[in-house]
């Protein structure tokens, strides 16, 4: 079974182990699909109410949008540990010689650049949930609207925490022309994500005070 279908409970009691996985990225993508999953029932709970009939079929495409996002990061929570369990084995690798040492290193790169796919796709996977928020924040029930405010903190820190995912690996890695492009897009969608999270909070907090 894996990471996304166990209970909560157990999520958290190997989260708190000192087992290599689950981790930061793992987290962040969960953190991520319930972020998601609150904008979604906005959006449940806007459907099919006369009030906000000339919203409903938008309301539909965002829901099936925002469906696709969590299976999405729920699938990123077992991804994430997939990669980094290679990189966790890497980091023990014998390095006495200079033939395990040149392997090592060999083997670490291509590691650390595995490992950081999955959270940079976390990255880009919450900043389609922030865009869909600020849709359901605008739009959706306003008895649900402090739920949208609190998807977009969710959301946002879906986005900050699989960038330090990111940025902890490509600091190791050799290749720095590589990580230099890695860290600039991971700079990008936190500099312009972070943003619009922040405003649905601040819209959403505004209405409620």
């Amino acid at each position: 079974m894996g990471f996304s279908e166990v209970s909560c409970r157990e999520f958290v009691d190997a989260l708190s182990s000192k087992a290599p996985v689950p981790g930061g990225g793992g987290a962040s993508a969960l953190v991520g699909a319930v972020g998601m999953a609150l904008g979604n029932m906005v959006g449940s709970l806007t459907v099919g109410k006369k009030k906000y009939a000339d919203v409903e079929s938008e309301m539909y495409e965002l829901k099936a949008k925002a469906d696709q996002l969590q299976k999405d990061l729920l699938r990123l929570i077992e991804r994430d540990a997939e990669v980094f369990e290679p990189l966790s084995r890497a980091y023990g690798m014998p390095r006495e010689t200079e033939e395990q040492r040149l392997n090592k290193a060999r083997v670490m790169e291509s590691a650390l650049k595995n490992a950081c796919s999955v959270p940079m796709e976390i990255m880009e996977k919450s900043c389609e949930a922030i865009e869909l928020m600020v849709e359901f924040g605008a739009k959706g029930s306003t008895l649900a609207i402090s739920d949208a405010g609190v998807g977009a903190v969710c959301c946002k820190a879906a986005l900050k925490g699989a960038s330090l995912n990111v940025y902890i690996n490509t600091k190791s890695m050799s290749d720095k022309a590589y990580a230099g492009k890695l860290n600039e897009k991971c700079d990008a969608m936190l500099e312009k994500y972070s943003k619009i999270a922040d405003d649905v909070f601040e819209s959403v907090l505004n209405r409620l005070k």
